[in-house]
């Protein structure tokens, strides 16, 4: 008997060798390969393993991710013991399927539980990034009669490190550290500092760090990190440098850190000091100066990186290369420089989706919508990012219609947008004049949640002031929870495209008592607000106080707002006078509002002269043709209004047409003028001819000045009849119910008789009629038009 029990004992202890064995190989698939081979082996010799044989072949399977083996192996032990069943629960949670983990841990008798058996339980619900449920399972296992360990606590701390929302749970955990003597490990105290600095709770953090006997440099770096994303990057530094050692890992965070607060200087600077110091330069030490350069417009010394990581890094590992390419990447899109962002794109040897991402975001940046258009559809993964970059880019480059439709091509597959993207398809909305749609978007986002959302808030206040209800703007900007430069911007930019620059003035001072500094933006808005509203004396206040109140020097956007301004009111020759001055030459936007300002108040010589600076500067841009002809007409040199239409032939240059619509029914009616497409067309017509009496009957006079053809009375009066706000207008009266407001948009500057004409619609039919054209809005209520006729 005693050789018998040796002999088996001796080929037990032979199994367990190999088996152990099978588990060091790097290779999960080999070490299955050869666990199978042994296992196979017992079963034709007919030897009958005992338990822990059986849980190292266990344990092999389920760490090879054979989940099919493990349970048939299970199965067929009589009696599982409890480190068989702590395996397989491991097994389960890793595999996913966290339910059966669970159903084995209740099936599990208290009697043969321990220590292990609960904390594999807990790292399963922390892994699973379930703190709250760990943090119960914990309680559970005490009252239970098991007393925890190091594994234990520094488990149900990182559980809780995902979930944490307050003190209370690391004040609970961190006295039983304290009563259950772990205070001691170095790996608890690490987490619990973790767990502090999550919950905000810096000050306990640091007292807890400050008694570690032992600090290594994942507790320096855990407490730099929390520093810095409170916002206090002194302290942070403070720790940095009382550190003995110079870990990169701490080096980086705070250089990201820097980064983050675009402390761009200090960022560069630490560059340096780790080159002087030789501390080893990671991906994420590159990544971070590369995303300073982009952000600081240090182009140069960014492609000096690149050249040096080029020089310097032998052989990137896969992680490197993915992260500092993305960087790259993005660094070369931000800088317009295409040709350098697409060949580190294609040559990378890996992508992920911030790759696909960040080239996606420089063509949409760049406005190259078709290569944007085409790789979206190339990528092989669609994040939410990705969705709300091209809806946003569509929207500010003039696809309404393509953000549109994008967007609900994203709800259909199945993706739930973001505030983000809510705020692209608003602005999709807001390029459309799509009222309906808008408002439809309004609810879902009350229904997701994101109505507090700042990002929302701003393209709403657009959406509305775009849409022709300023009043609707307003009331979203007053109810706000919160409101940044741009808030206020959007509400000054609605208002005064409506020519309530009084009130836009009001919004802008508010804005300044309420502590917001005025960026470009903001005095673009209030200019534009003074030019519609015929506020000279305020516009020349805040043109001359951007540099003298707040420093900030007028660019030519500013300029070309400011001497509109003075051309809208007639004061040409002190516009004239202002372009002569300028510190720089004049481009085609001061010229092109110089030549309106000329066309307006019939200046000839002078807008002849501004025609041909722009004939020169963007020969191509068909207004400027039609204002010179415009000129010529308005004081009869048909010769010279046939030469202008000559060098347009010539040159091969097209009018853009006018283009009027209108939304009924949730669907978009387009007019163009002379308009015999439109399927109503010639009932509109009808409809138009009758209106007509009745507005001669009320005094209104066909205003042929507008008509710049060389043509009879009657002829012009007809050309006058059929420009296709007119149709829109009409349209909109014969379809829309009684008493509703017509809301119609139009791509270019609404004409005089047009704008003449609507005021008599407006007291014939007794409605509201809303005008969105090219420049700003119209609204005409009773025979008067909401601009005083000044536009």
């Amino acid at each position: 008997m005693n050789i018998t029990y040796q002999s088996i004992r001796s080929i037990s202890n032979h199994y367990e060798f190999l088996l152990k064995l099978c588990g060091t190989t790097q290779s999960t698939s080999l070490s299955f390969s050869l666990a199978r081979t042994i296992h196979g082996n017992m079963l034709t010799s007919g030897f009958v393993p005992r338990a822990h044989v059986l849980n190292l072949l266990l344990n092999i399977y389920s760490k090879s991710s054979k989940i099919t083996y493990a349970l048939h192996l299970f199965d067929r032990i009589p009696e599982p013991d409890i480190a068989s069943r702590t395996t397989l629960i491991h097994a389960h949670y890793e595999s996913g399927n966290f339910k059966l983990a669970l159903e084995m841990f209740h099936n599990t008798p208290l009697l043969i539980r321990d220590t292990v058996f609960y904390n594999n339980m807990i790292t399963g619900y922390a892994h699973n990034g379930d703190g709250y449920s760990a943090f119960e399972l914990f309680n559970l296992m005490r009252r239970d009669g098991f007393k925890p360990d190091n594994f234990t606590f520094t488990n149900v701390l990182s559980g809780l490190s995902c979930v944490v929302d307050n003190e209370r749970r690391c004040e609970q955990l961190h006295c039983a550290v304290v009563k259950y003597g772990t205070w001691v490990s170095k790996s608890v105290l690490n987490v619990l500092v973790k767990v502090y600095v999550k919950s905000l709770s810096m000050g306990s953090a640091r007292k807890v760090f400050d008694e570690m006997p032992v600090k290594d440099d994942l507790a320096w770096t855990t407490m730099i990190t929390g520093y810095l994303r409170n916002g206090d990057m002194g302290v942070a530094r403070e720790l940095l440098d009382g550190m003995s050692e110079n870990p990169g890992i701490a080096w980086n965070a705070m250089m990201s850190g820097y980064v983050h607060q675009e402390l761009h200087q200090e960022a560069f600077d630490m560059f340096r000091k780790m080159q002087s110091l030789g501390i080893p330069l990671d991906e994420f030490t590159f990544t971070s100066v590369i995303k300073a350069c982009a952000s600081s417009g240090l182009f140069l010394f960014g492609k000096q990186v690149h050249g040096h990581i080029i020089r310097t890094v032998a052989k990137a590992t896969p992680e490197f290369s993915l992260s500092v390419n993305n960087a790259l990447v993005s660094l070369y899109c931000n800088f317009n420089k295409f040709n350098e962002a697409q060949t580190i794109f294609r040559i990378m040897p890996k992508r992920d989706v911030i790759s696909w991402n960040a080239i996606l975001t420089g063509y949409v940046n760049v406005g190259q919508i078709d290569k944007a258009q085409s790789l979206f559809n190339e990528m092989p993964e669609k994040n939410v990012l990705a969705w709300t970059v091209l809806i946003s880019g569509l929207a500010e480059h003039g696809f309404g219609e393509e953000g549109l439709k994008l967007f609900s091509q994203m709800r259909l597959e199945g993706h739930e947008p973001c505030d983000f993207t809510f705020a692209g398809a608003l602005k999709s909305s807001a390029e459309l004049g799509a009222l309906a749609i808008g408002r439809q978007l309004h609810a879902q986002i009350v229904q997701s949640g994101f109505d507090a959302s700042l990002s929302v808030g701003n393209a709403m206040i657009t959406m509305y002031g775009r849409c022709g209800v300023s009043e609707a703007a307003n009331l979203f900007f007053l109810t706000m929870p919160s409101l940044d430069a741009i808030s206020w911007n959007a509400m000054v930019a609605a208002l005064g495209q409506h020519g309530r620059g009084v009130e836009a003035i009001e919004v802008f001072k508010k804005m300044l008592t309420e502590g917001i500094l005025p960026d470009r933006i903001s005095f673009l808005t209030v200019l534009t607000a003074c030019s519609h509203a015929a506020l000279i004396d305020e516009g020349r206040y805040y043109f001359y106080s951007m540099y003298d109140n707040y420093g900030i020097q007028p660019g030519e956007d500013h300029y070309a707002r400011f001497i509109d301004l003075l051309c809208r009111a007639g004061k040409i020759s002190e516009a004239k006078d202002v372009i002569d001055s300028l510190p720089f030459e004049p481009g085609a936007p001061i010229w092109e509002v110089l030549l309106a300002g000329c066309k307006t108040h019939r200046r000839t010589d002078l807008g002849i002269e501004a025609a041909e600076k722009l004939l020169e500067m963007i020969p191509r841009h068909d207004g400027t043709y039609v204002l010179l002809a415009n000129i010529y007409a308005a004081v009869n040199r048909w010769d010279d209004v046939a030469k202008v239409r000559k060098l347009m032939r010539d040159r091969g240059i097209k009018k853009e047409p006018g283009c009027s619509w209108i939304d009924v029914e949730n669907k978009v009616n387009v007019f163009l003028v002379d308009d015999a497409v439109h399927p109503e067309a010639y009932a509109v017509y009808d409809y138009l001819e009758k209106l007509g009496q009745e507005m001669k009957k009320l005094g209104y006079v066909p205003d042929t000045k507008f008509v710049l053809r060389d043509i009879d009375s009657d002829q012009k009066e007809n050309a006058l009849s059929t420009h296709s706000e007119k149709l829109a207008v009409a349209y909109g009266l014969m379809k829309l119910p009684q008493g509703a407001t017509i809301r119609v948009f139009k791509n270019l500057r609404i004409c005089g008789d047009c704008h003449n004409a609507f005021k008599y619609i407006s007291k014939v039919v007794s409605r509201e009629i809303v005008v969105r054209d090219g420049k700003r809005f119209h609204h005409f209520r009773d025979g008067i038009c909401s601009c005083g006729d000044y536009w």
